[in-house]
């Protein structure tokens, strides 16, 4: 078992009941090498952490803003639940030190998957934290650790997808409207790769990769953004 002393101190919060702490951080594979284990995996305690969650932010949202619209709190409040930001959270924590993983798991660390299983450990934590210290705690937890985000989420317009932040930025500034090109395609039919450009005028400002075109445009418009320093 790992000395979770010092992720309480980083967290803010002293469990009554540790075993809490310590299955929010087991993933599903290290039980596959380890089935002794006397705990389970996390992922009931992240589906309990994801509601937990989901309340506490609509909440905030709804009590703090209350001018804003339905679809502008909806908003918001995806761009503070998402994977990415959870994941950016729990890295601040240092999270990733304590989380239980299989040898293959534990060597791949800068990988996507490796970011899921941050936000995944994320959600398990406010859903252990519900449990051991009830929702007000939980809900203290995220006043201190993920709400404060959002005052930079607002001023950088950051809830609106790289897509949509680049194209209201080029119509704003050059009073241009964005156009996406493929540029190359790779890789067979269950594993394809696709290059696309995006071009202001006849300017090909950035590109971006994905495993769809989708994908490939939004990596193209996030380069597109630091490339026009839009951020």
């Amino acid at each position: 078992m790992k000395d979770l002393a010092r992720l309480e101190e980083r967290l803010g919060v002293k469990f009554k009941n540790q075993d809490l702490l310590t299955q929010s951080l087991v993933h599903r594979s290290y039980l596959n090498e380890h089935p002794e284990f006397r705990l389970g995996h996390n992922e009931r305690l992240e589906f309990l952490g994801d509601a937990v969650l989901e309340l506490a932010v609509t909440r905030y949202l709804y009590e703090q803003y209350p001018a804003q619209t339905e679809g502008e709190l909806t908003n918001w409040r995806a761009s503070l639940v998402n994977s990415d930001k959870l994941a950016e959270c729990a890295e601040e924590l240092n999270i990733n030190d304590f989380l239980y993983l299989s040898r293959g798991e534990s060597k791949d660390s800068q990988s996507k998957a490796r970011r899921y299983i941050l936000a995944n450990a994320y959600e398990a934590i406010i859903g252990a934290i519900y449990l051991d210290q009830g929702f007000e705690g939980a809900e203290s937890f995220l006043h201190r650790e993920l709400l404060p985000k959002l005052a930079n989420i607002l001023a950088n317009q950051l809830y609106l997808d790289p897509k949509s932040r680049f194209q209201e930025r080029s119509q704003e500034v050059v009073g241009v409207t964005p156009r996406y090109q493929v540029i190359a395609e790779s890789g067979p039919d269950h594993d394809k790769r696709f290059e696309v450009g995006v071009f202001l005028n006849d300017e090909r400002v950035a590109t971006g990769i994905g495993a769809s075109k989708q994908e490939a445009e939004e990596a193209a418009a996030r380069k597109g953004l630091e490339v026009k320093s839009w951020l």
